[in-house]
């Protein structure tokens, strides 16, 4: 079949749009469908893409874990259809798309950097970006390209503001660029049953209640000793009060670990271990909030995490936890250039783990590497344990 997403007639682009995401697998109704251009005919879209995008994505969209098809569907339907961007973005990206080879870069030269300002760095940003007027690449100065300057992508700095690119040596003290993360899946079924098997352990077993189940032990043993005459005893019924909450490093140097995560995430969230369930995002540390999704937009403040959930939840933090150490031990140290933690990373880890009296952090990375200096703080504050069918096994029993 002929590919009409290029015609350009608006019925032909929106129907097309509709058997591309069928194509890929969702489970797209007619009736969704139906629903979608009502909403168009509404003028519920506001009469721009980005209009469009939420509100089909809204009625289309019935699980979270369908979030990255619908969005890849959407980019490549759609894709220059909407080019309106602000002229000072478009330009300094233009600066930074195709660098050129890099600098060779004397290894000592780290060693002569002395600790990161990171607010002397964010102002000298902003004013060389508001002086910069052409692209750079190869400089040690301006926003660029394969150079040393501390701002740009895809060179060399040991303590700088990534700027776009794709992460490389991990020594950016901040990365100023859009968030491209993915959910998790929960419908993983391969490579699950050991992991689920691991957090059954985890299973806290208490008899509440009245005592209406037969204990047919105890039954048997009052019966022998009244010579044969029958006596029923009684006791509670055993019920799982265990709640967890997966608290996963998302993004970044994450990336490589993700279908592993995906498995465990589809374990705990399809075993029935639990009473309550709950899962919640961040991205290298925990600042001052966590988040209900991939995509950062659903913004759960620390306090209200904390209010959720009692005392004994059980807390599983997920993460390499290989970190710039500043991101743990300085004020305004996130990575993330639009977060400005008021307190050290440390302290709100502190917090949490004062809170929850069982808690653990599951590290994908093999132990050999957990000599790093933001490994050992965290270690600190924090059981951790190999994200291994082992190392799962050894945390819930840690925990149960």
């Amino acid at each position: 079949m002929a590919d009409t997403s290029t015609n350009t007639e608006p019925a032909v682009i929106f129907l097309s749009f509709f058997y591309r995401l069928r194509g890929r697998g969702l489970d797209v109704t007619p009736q969704q469908w139906l629903t979608v251009v009502e909403g168009l005919a509404r003028g519920l879209h506001g009469s721009s893409l980005v209009g469009f995008y939420s509100l089909a994505r809204g009625i289309l969209v019935k699980d979270e874990a369908e979030l990255d098809d619908f969005d890849l569907c959407f980019a490549v339907h759609f894709e220059g259809l909407d080019d309106q961007i602000a002229a000072i973005e478009k330009e300094v990206w233009d600066w930074l798309e195709n660098p050129v080879p890099p600098y060779a870069i004397d290894p000592e030269w780290r060693k002569t950097l002395d600790a990161v300002d990171v607010d002397a760095l964010r102002a000298e940003f902003e004013r060389r970006l508001e002086e910069q007027k052409e692209r750079h690449d190869g400089g040690g100065h301006w926003i660029g390209t394969r150079g040393t300057s501390p701002f740009g992508h895809s060179g060399v700095h040991p303590g700088g503001i990534r700027v776009g690119g794709e992460r490389g040596g991990g020594s950016a003290v901040q990365v100023a660029a859009e968030r491209r993360y993915l959910e998790h899946r929960k419908d993983l079924v391969l490579d699950t049953r050991q992991l689920s098997l691991a957090l059954k352990k985890l299973r806290a077993l208490e008899r509440m209640g009245p005592a209406n189940e037969l204990d047919v032990d105890d039954t048997i043993d009052r019966t022998a000793r009244s010579g044969g005459e029958l006596d029923l005893v009684f006791k509670p019924p055993r019920e799982n009060r265990l709640g967890l909450v997966l608290a996963m490093d998302i993004g970044g140097s994450m990336w490589p670990f993700k279908q592993l995560v995906d498995t465990l995430f589809s374990a705990a969230h399809q075993a029935r271990h639990f009473k309550h369930f709950d899962h919640v995002y961040f991205h290298n540390c925990i600042y001052e909030r966590v988040y209900g999704n991939s995509r950062f937009s659903e913004k759960i403040p620390l306090a209200d995490l904390i209010r959720r959930f009692d005392r004994s939840t059980r807390l599983v933090l997920v993460g390499d936890a290989h970190m710039y150490p500043g991101e743990l031990t300085d004020r305004y140290g996130a990575l993330d250039y639009t977060e400005r933690n008021e307190r050290p990373g440390l302290e709100y880890l502190e917090r949490i783990r004062d809170h929850f009296e069982h808690c653990a952090w599951l590290n994908p990375l093999d132990e050999n590497s957990w000599f790093a200096p933001s490994i050992r703080l965290i270690r600190r504050i924090f059981p951790m344990y190999p994200l291994t069918v082992q190392g799962v096994e050894e945390m819930a029993r840690n925990l149960a």
